[in-house]
C-alpha cells in the first residue's frame, strides 16, 4: 500500500527523514522571504482579456495611471506669489529634466531629483507651474512671430504701394508718404491684437510667471467670485483651494520600480526647496500610490497573520488535543506552509492580497491532517503502563495509514477537487488563491504522514501511559514528584490553572450532555432534523442574494495608508478620486467630424452624470479632465464649423508638453479623460456601462473604455455577482461528489450522504451572515468553495469512521456513538483549530482580508455544526431506507488504498 510504504520509510530512520524536511523548510522559508508584494493590474484581469490589452496600448501612448501631488491651500497665494516658481521647480525634478548644473541646488546627484533623472520612470508631468509658463513662453512667442509676420506685411505693403505710386508717375516723395500711410496701417492693426490680447489677458508687459495680472487673467475667471478658476482648467485647479500636479510613469515599469519610483517623487516632494511660504501643504496620492501602499501592507500583514497564527494554534491545540506531542500538528503546518510559499517564490510568482489570505487556511487545513493522522497513531497503540518503544510506534504508524490515511486522503482529494472549481474564475487573484491552495493541500498531506509519523516516532516519551488515555497528574505533583528545583508556588498555580482549563474543555459534562441530545435526537427523528435544516437553508439562500457587498475601496484598504488619506483629502478639494479614460484610434482621428463627435460626446456625458460648467464638479459623478477636444474649445466660435486648415493648423502649434497628453505623435490615438469620483466599484461599473452604451463613434473610429478604474470594476462586478457565487456553489458541490462517487466506486449513498451537511451549512451560513450584517467583499466568491473544500474532509471522515463500525457489526445508533467517540474528538479539535486559523485573518489590518476572515469564521462554524449534528440525521435517515451492511462483509477501503 502507498501510504503504509511512504510511513515506513519515513519512520525507518526518522531522525534523517526530519532532517531532510528540516532542511527543504529552511531552504524554502529563505526562498519565501524573497516573495514581493504585489497588487499589480494582471492580478484582477487576465492578460489576454480585451480591456486589459486595450489599457495596456492606452499606457504605452500616453503612460500609466497618474501619480498626483495634490497642492492644498490659497489658490491666489500660489500663483500669484513666489510659490508659483517653486512649484515650477519641484515640476520640472519630478519630470527628471533638471538640468545638470542645477542639480547641486536639488539635492545633489543622490537626491531623488536625479535619481528621477537617471532611472527615466516618469513619461510626462502635468503641473500648475509648467502649464502657466509653457503658456506665457507660448504666448510670446506668438507675439514675436506675429511681430515678424506684421512687419513683413507692413515692408511688403510699403512697397507695393510705393512700386504703385511711382507707376502711376507720382512723384518720389508722395510715392514715399503712401508708402509710409500703407505701412503704418498694417502695423496699426498688429497693434490693435496686441492691445486686444493684453486686455485678455492683463498684459502690461512681456508674460511670465511674476506678471501677477497675466496669471490671474489666464487661471481665474472673471464672471465667477474671486480666485475661482476656469473650468476647463479643473484638471491643473480644481478648485479655489487646490492645484494638482499628475505624474505619468513610462509603461512596463516592474513592481519594484513603480514603488521606488512613488518613493523618490515622496522624497522630491518633501525636500525643503520646495517648501511653499503661504502654507500650502502637499499630498501624494493617486491609484499607483494606493498600489504600492497596498503591496507594503500585504508584507507587514502576512508577518502580523503568521505570528497570530502560531498563537492561536498553539493555544487551541493545547486546550482541545488530547495526543501528545500537542503541537506536533502546527510543526507540520509550519512545514507545509514553508515548502509551499518557497514553491510559490521559485515559481516567480509575487505575493498577492488572495495569496495572504492562503496562508491562515493552508495552516488551519495542515493541522486539520496531522491531527486525524496523530489521532489514529494514538488509537492505534495499547494504552499500558509502560512507554512504548520506537519500534512499537513506527508500526503503529504504518498501521494507522494502513487504516485510516486512505479516508483521510479520500477527504484532502475531495477538498482538492472542491478548490479546482476556482480556476474557472475570470479573475486570476482567485485563480491563484485555489491554485496555491491545492499545492499546499498536496505538500500538507505528505508532511503529515512524513514528517508526522517520523516525528511521532522520535518523541515516544510522549506517547502512552503519559498521555490522556492514562490518569493525569496535577502539575504541582508532577513537579514535585520529579524534584524540579525553583518551582514557585505561582508558577504551579499557573500550570494547574492550565491544565485546569484542558480539563474544562475536554470533559465538560455539559459539553458531552448536549452533544448526547443532539445525536439522540439526530438518530430518533432524523427527518425533523433534515427538514428543519432544509427549512433554514431555504431561507439562507433567499436571503443571499440580499447580503450586501462592500467595493468600496477606502474601505477594503487599510485606513491608515498615506495615499488613503490624501485620496480622501484630494476629492474633498476637487470632487473627483480617479480617472477613466476613452481611447479614440483612426486613421482619420483629426478630421473636423471625428473631433466634433468626441467634444459632442464628452459634453453629453458630462451633462448625464451632473456636471456643468456653471455648477462645477460639485456632485457630479464625472468632472473633466485634460482631453483633445479641450484644445478646440476657443479655436472656433459657437455655432461655427471646424475646418480642417484649423485643426491642422491648431495641432501644429501647440507645444509637445501639452499635446503629448491627449494625441499620439502619429495623430493615430487620443484620449478623452474623466475625473470620478469615489464611489463602490459596483456603482462605478453601471457607470462605465451607461458610458459604453453612449459610444456611437463614427465610421472607421474605434473608441473603448481603458483605465485602472475600469479593470478593477469589471473584476469587482464579477467577483461580487450573488448568481456567480450560487453557481459556484453548485458547481463545487457537484465536482466534489462526483470525486466521491468515483473514488468509492459508483456507491451513491457513500458518495452522496457526506455532501448533505455541506448544503445545508451553505443556507445556514448565509442566514447567520445576513443576520449578523457583515457585508461581504470581492474575496467572497472564494468562500462557498473554501468552506465546503473544508467541511468535506470532517464529514467523510465521520461517514467513513461510521461504515467502518457497522462493517465491525454495530448498529447504525452505536456506529455513529463509536464514530463520534473516536473520529469526532479529532474532528472536533481539528475543526476548532481550523476555524481558529481562518479567525486569524480578522486581526488582518486590510480591511478586506478582515471582513473575510469574520465571515469565514461564521461559515466554518455553521459547517463544522453542521457535519457533526445533520450528519448523523443524514446517516440514519439513508439506512433507514436501504438495506444494511451485511453483518459479515468486510471492510474495503476507498480506492486510494
Amino acid at each position: 500500500m502507498l501510504f503504509s510504504a511512504l510511513v515506513a520509510r519515513a519512520t525507518r530512520r526518522p531522525l534523517l527523514t526530519l532532517s531532510l524536511f528540516g532542511v527543504l523548510a529552511i531552504g524554502c522559508a529563505i526562498a519565501a522571504l524573497g516573495l514581493r508584494p504585489t497588487a499589480a493590474t494582471d492580478t484582477l484581469v487576465g492578460r489576454s482579456s480585451s480591456a486589459y490589452e486595450a489599457t495596456q496600448s492606452f499606457y504605452r501612448q500616453f503612460g500609466e495611471e497618474p501619480v498626483e501631488v495634490l497642492v492644498k491651500g490659497d489658490l491666489r497665494k500660489l500663483v500669484l506669489s513666489s510659490d508659483i516658481d517653486r512649484l515650477l521647480g519641484l515640476e520640472g525634478c519630478l519630470s527628471g529634466r533638471v538640468p545638470a548644473a542645477a542639480l547641486a541646488q536639488e539635492g545633489g546627484t543622490s537626491g531623488p531629483c536625479a535619481q528621477l533623472a537617471r532611472s527615466h520612470a516618469v513619461k510626462v508631468v502635468f503641473g500648475p507651474g509648467t502649464f502657466i509658463n509653457e503658456a506665457a513662453i507660448q504666448i510670446d512667442n506668438a507675439l514675436a512671430a506675429r511681430r515678424i509676420q506684421a512687419e513683413t506685411q507692413a515692408a511688403q505693403a510699403r512697397s507695393g504701394v510705393r512700386r504703385a505710386a511711382l507707376a502711376k508717375g507720382l512723384g518720389v516723395q508722395q510715392a514715399e508718404a503712401l508708402a509710409g500711410q500703407a505701412s503704418k496701417a498694417t502695423m496699426s492693426g498688429f497693434a490693435a491684437e496686441i492691445s486686444a490680447l493684453a486686455i485678455r489677458y492683463g498684459l502690461s508687459a512681456p508674460p511670465n510667471l511674476d506678471a501677477h495680472s497675466f496669471v490671474s487673467a489666464l487661471v481665474f475667471d472673471s464672471t465667477k467670485p474671486s480666485g475661482t478658476p476656469k473650468q476647463r482648467f479643473a484638471y491643473l485647479f480644481p478648485g479655489r483651494e487646490a492645484a494638482l500636479i499628475s505624474v505619468r510613469l513610462q509603461p512596463g515599469l516592474s513592481e519594484s520600480q513603480r514603488s521606488h519610483a512613488i518613493d523618490l517623487i515622496r522624497q522630491a516632494v518633501a525636500m525643503g526647496q520646495w517648501r511653499l511660504a503661504n502654507g500650502e501643504t502637499y499630498f501624494v496620492t493617486g491609484e499607483p500610490a494606493i498600489v504600492s501602499d497596498l503591496a507594503g501592507s500585504i508584507s507587514h500583514s502576512i508577518e502580523l497573520l503568521l505570528i497570530a497564527v502560531l498563537i492561536v494554534m498553539a493555544v487551541c491545540l493545547s486546550l482541545v488535543f488530547r495526543s501528545r506531542p500537542r503541537l506536533l500538528p502546527l510543526g507540520v503546518a509550519l512545514l507545509a506552509a514553508a515548502l509551499t510559499f518557497g514553491a510559490l517564490s521559485v515559481s516567480g510568482a509575487s505575493l498577492t492580497i488572495a495569496y495572504v489570505a492562503v496562508l491562515p487556511v493552508l495552516i488551519g487545513l495542515a493541522v486539520d491532517y496531522a491531527i486525524q493522522f496523530q489521532s489514529q497513531i494514538s488509537e492505534v497503540l495499547e494504552p499500558g503502563p509502560e512507554r512504548p518503544s520506537r519500534a512499537d510506534v513506527a508500526r503503529a504508524a504504518c498501521a494507522a495509514a494502513a487504516k485510516g490515511a486512505p479516508a483521510i486522503a479520500t477527504a484532502a482529494l475531495a477538498s482538492v477537487a472542491g478548490m479546482l472549481v476556482l480556476l474557472l474564475s475570470p479573475v486570476p487573484m482567485v485563480r491563484g488563491f485555489g491554485l496555491l491552495l491545492v499545492l499546499g493541500i498536496a505538500l500538507a498531506f505528505v508532511c503529515a504522514l512524513g514528517a508526522g509519523s517520523a516525528a511521532m516516532v522520535l518523541a515516544t516519551a510522549g506517547i502512552g501511559a503519559p498521555t490522556a488515555l492514562a490518569p493525569r497528574l496535577s502539575a504541582r505533583s508532577r513537579a514535585r514528584s520529579r524534584g524540579i528545583p525553583g518551582a514557585t508556588r505561582a508558577a504551579a498555580a499557573l500550570a494547574d490553572a492550565w491544565q485546569g482549563a484542558r480539563e474544562i474543555i475536554r470533559d465538560n459534562p455539559l459539553t458531552r450532555l448536549v452533544a448526547n441530545v443532539a445525536l439522540d435526537r439526530a438518530v430518533r427523528q432524523p427527518g425533523r432534523v433534515l427538514a428543519i435544516g432544509l427549512a433554514l437553508a431555504a431561507l439562507g439562500w433567499a436571503l443571499d442574494t440580499q447580503i450586501p457587498v462592500q467595493t468600496d475601496i477606502a474601505k477594503l484598504a487599510p485606513s491608515g495608508l498615506p495615499s488613503l488619506r490624501s485620496l480622501d483629502a484630494l476629492e474633498r478639494a476637487s470632487g473627483v478620486g480617479g480617472e477613466i479614460d476613452l481611447m479614440i484610434s483612426s486613421s482619420k482621428l483629426t478630421s473636423p467630424s471625428t473631433i466634433e463627435w468626441m467634444g459632442s460626446y464628452e459634453q453629453s456625458i458630462l451633462r448625464r452624470f451632473g456636471y456643468s460648467s456653471t455648477r462645477g464638479c460639485g456632485h457630479a459623478d464625472l468632472c473633466p479632465a485634460f482631453s483633445l477636444p479641450d484644445l478646440f474649445q476657443t479655436a472656433t466660435s459657437p455655432g461655427t464649423k471646424l475646418t480642417q486648415a484649423q485643426v491642422d493648423g491648431l495641432l501644429s502649434a501647440i507645444p509637445p508638453y501639452f499635446s503629448q497628453g491627449v494625441i499620439s505623435s502619429d495623430r493615430h490615438v487620443a484620449t478623452i479623460a474623466f475625473g470620478i469620483r469615489l464611489m463602490g466599484l459596483g456603482s462605478q461599473q453601471q457607470l462605465i456601462e451607461q458610458m459604453r452604451a453612449a459610444l456611437h463613434p463614427p465610421a472607421g473610429v474605434h473608441a473603448q473604455l481603458v483605465g485602472l478604474s475600469v479593470l478593477a470594476a469589471q473584476s469587482a462586478t464579477q467577483l461580487t455577482s450573488p448568481w456567480r457565487r450560487i453557481l459556484t456553489l453548485i458547481l463545487t458541490l457537484a465536482v466534489v461528489g462526483l470525486v466521491l462517487l468515483v473514488l468509492f466506486r459508483g456507491e451513491p449513498r457513500r458518495a452522496l450522504v457526506p455532501l448533505v451537511p455541506l448544503v445545508l451549512a451553505t443556507g445556514w451560513s448565509s442566514l447567520l451572515v445576513f443576520a449578523v450584517g457583515v457585508p461581504l467583499n470581492p474575496m467572497s466568491v472564494t468562500l462557498g468553495t473554501l468552506v465546503i473544500a473544508v467541511s468535506t474532509e470532517f464529514s467523510v471522515l465521520l461517514s467513513e469512521r461510521h461504515r467502518r463500525e457497522m462493517l465491525a457489526g454495530q448498529g447504525v445508533s452505536e456506529a455513529l456513538r463509536a464514530a463520534y467517540r473516536h473520529t469526532g474528538a479529532a474532528v472536533a479539535a481539528s475543526g476548532v483549530t481550523a476555524i481558529a486559523g481562518f479567525g486569524v485573518l480578522a486581526l488582518s489590518d486590510i480591511a478586506m482580508l478582515r471582513d473575510f476572515g469574520i465571515v469565514t469564521l461564521i461559515d466554518l462554524s455553521v459547517s463544522l455544526l453542521g457535519v457533526l449534528v445533520a450528519l448523523p440525521a443524514a446517516v440514519t435517515f439513508a439506512h433507514r431506507r436501504a438495506q444494511p451492511l451485511p453483518h459479515a462483509a468486510r471492510a474495503t477501503s476507498p480506492s486510494l488504498s
